[in-house]
């Protein structure tokens, strides 16, 4: 569900912080994460976890990523672009409501081992996915509020696209979607 991730990360984050200077591809990189980090080794252990949610969606991995940030850089730019990374990540935890998978999100504190899925394979648990029209939806609302945004900030027009890709910001009002 990378889109929901994505855009529900950014209209929130945008939202709370009222940032225009905030650099928007840190904060997208840190909402897929947890995904880019767990899916792999998910599937390639499906047999011992049957998860793709692994360590990745934990909140020790999200405090680690903001301890990291906080002792490896200055308070100025690069931390604050830094940090949208560590929010992304907690925010992709508050997404996927961790909170009902709590051997995960609380690994290690509650033991080694994360909850699992319930199915003996990974094809199974994403033909289950697939027929949720939850997740659907997720994706569909993730994807209305990027196009949105990018319209309102006018990314058709070489210039701003061009300042987007460099900085990362985007020119529509915060507060406006």
């Amino acid at each position: 569900m990378f889109l929901w991730h994505i855009g529900a990360t950014t209209a929130f984050i945008r939202y709370a912080f009222r940032d225009p200077a905030m650099d928007l591809r840190y904060l997208a990189l840190g909402a897929i994460v947890p995904d880019l980090i767990d899916l792999p080794a998910g599937v390639a252990l499906w047999s011992r976890f049957e998860s793709p949610r692994l360590v990745g969606h934990s909140l020790a991995f999200g405090a680690t990523c903001l301890v990291v940030v906080l002792i490896a850089t200055r308070r100025g730019p690069v931390r604050k672009r830094w940090v949208l990374v560590a929010v992304g990540v907690l925010m992709h935890l508050f997404l996927d409501a961790m909170w009902r998978q709590p051997e995960t999100l609380w690994w290690p504190l509650l033991g080694s081992s994360f909850s699992g899925t319930g199915f003996a394979t990974y094809g199974a648990y994403v033909a289950n996915l697939m027929r949720q029209p939850l997740l659907w939806a997720g994706e569909f609302a993730g994807l209305a509020y990027l196009i949105v945004l990018a319209r309102r900030s006018k990314l058709t027009e070489p210039g701003r696209r061009n300042v987007f890709l460099r900085t990362g910001t985007v020119s529509a009002r915060i507060g406006q979607l």
